[in-house]
């Protein structure tokens, strides 16, 4: 088994990154997941964020974009439409255009599934995200992402979440003879 993967980060430039790593660490929608050397095949979707990784002992951070990541036969390849390295973040800049964009977001009157509206709150995060690599997080901020927002959805009839929200005795065998949660009526 080999001892390091080769960890590739891709953008629509080009090679970004093209590193022998004994480890990294990435930002999935599902959450963030580690990879070492060995490690089973995978295809995730990135989300915004710090992907880590360590080479030679010392522990390198990295801002990528959302995107996707392959993982087969000890290269981690991740295709991002952003990366950033520390040393490429300007905090002046970065601080004043998430101002910007905050300020727009905070005054939004438009439709929520609005194209414009989600390409400020993936900015948002990408600045927010580049201000966490260099040590300088902004507070946290919770915006919800409504790309996938049916537009004219309406919830369910009160009668439909009634009726889910009843157990279907039949499902369960809690009250059978040598369950583990015998009924002790």
């Amino acid at each position: 088994m080999a001892e390091t993967i080769l960890l590739e980060i891709v953008t629509p430039t080009g090679v970004a990154l093209r590193e022998q790593v004994t480890d990294v660490t990435a930002p999935s929608v599902a959450g963030e997941f580690g990879v070492l050397p060995g490690h089973l095949p995978l295809l995730a979707a990135l989300r915004t964020g710090l992907v880590t990784y360590h080479k030679e002992g010392r522990e390198h951070r990295l801002a990528v974009h959302h995107g996707f990541v392959e993982v087969a036969a000890d290269v981690a390849l991740l295709l991002t439409e952003r990366f950033a390295r520390a040393e490429d973040v300007d905090v002046v800049k970065t601080r004043m255009r998430l101002k910007e964009v905050d300020e727009e977001l905070d005054h939004w009157h438009g439709e929520l599934t609005d194209p414009r509206r989600r390409e400020l709150i993936e900015e948002e995060q990408w600045l927010a995200t580049e201000l966490e690599l260099i040590g300088d997080p902004p507070p946290p901020m919770v915006r919800e992402d409504t790309r996938f927002l049916v537009n004219h959805a309406e919830p369910p009839p009160e009668e439909e979440l009634a009726a889910s929200s009843q157990p279907d005795e039949s499902l369960t065998d809690h009250k059978s003879p040598g369950s583990a949660f015998p009924d002790t009526k």
